[in-house]
């Protein structure tokens, strides 16, 4: 398979680096010490069609390797990120890619087509949860067509099961989303949540190296802290590479 010869609008990206979506907020901010000079685009927090409150309580639990982090996803729904976001994703200094957690389809369609009249939006990315059926997958993405390239963001673990039915749909790429686990809290509490940390690069750099022999755009993500780790999945045949807890922790220098 060829990645010319596949459905969907091409992306290109003038850098090979962005953030992944949850690690900068849902705008660039003026006043962060982060420049994105080193960046091909911005990636927003995640959106859902109606807003979302924080989970009570948000959790950050450590292991060897990482960190696993559960929100609940807090956000203004897509109605209020245009009202509060639209004007500072038109003045971005690079394309901002806006990540929509997609409900119903029809849900999607309204979204999608609401976002792709802002100013400076280059792409859209849906975030796929890992309990989605590959019919899901494709009713989403089939949904969701129009006029921006489209980003599946698949769950890390199922990334290869589910990569040919969203770019088949009409994803012009597939992004790597963190994996989920549990961990047990300081009292024993048993915590579900999204993982991060380098303990997930090489499997991250596993995957992308399936992906791409498989003939998939795909952007890498995992685990990536440093530059020989953007090179490495660059060098495994990713289009772009995204960093998550590294811009958390500062290490963006690495750059």
């Amino acid at each position: 398979m060829n990645y010319d010869e596949l459905p969907g609008v091409k992306l290109e990206f003038a850098v090979p680096v962005m953030n992944a979506a949850g690690s900068l907020g849902f705008a660039p901010d003026p006043r962060s010490e982060l420049s994105l000079a080193n960046f091909g685009a911005f990636v927003t927090n995640p959106i859902s069609a109606r807003a979302r409150r924080v989970a009570s309580p948000p959790r950050l639990l450590s292991f060897p390797g990482g960190v696993l982090f559960h929100t609940g996803h807090p956000n203004p729904g897509v109605s209020g990120a245009v009202k509060q976001y639209a004007a500072a994703w038109a003045r971005a200094t690079v394309p901002v890619i806006v990540h929509l957690l997609p409900g119903k389809p029809e849900e999607l369609r309204k979204a999608v087509l609401r976002y792709e009249e802002l100013e400076n939006v280059m792409a859209i990315e849906l975030g796929i949860g890992a309990d989605s059926s590959t019919n899901l997958v494709m009713d989403l993405f089939q949904a969701a067509m129009g006029e921006r390239p489209l980003i599946a963001q698949l769950p890390l673990p199922r990334a290869l099961d589910l990569a040919e039915s969203a770019i088949e749909a009409g994803a012009s790429a597939i992004s790597l989303g963190p994996p989920r686990g549990a961990l047990a809290d300081p009292d024993g509490k048993m915590v579900s949540g999204r993982l991060f940390g380098p303990a997930i690069f090489p499997q991250a750099l596993e995957v992308v190296r399936h992906c791409s022999g498989a003939g998939y755009a795909v952007i890498g993500a995992g685990g990536v802290e440093r530059e020989f780790q953007i090179e490495a999945m660059l060098a495994a045949g990713a289009l772009a590479v995204q960093m998550d807890i590294a811009l958390w922790k500062g290490n963006s220098s690495n750059l």
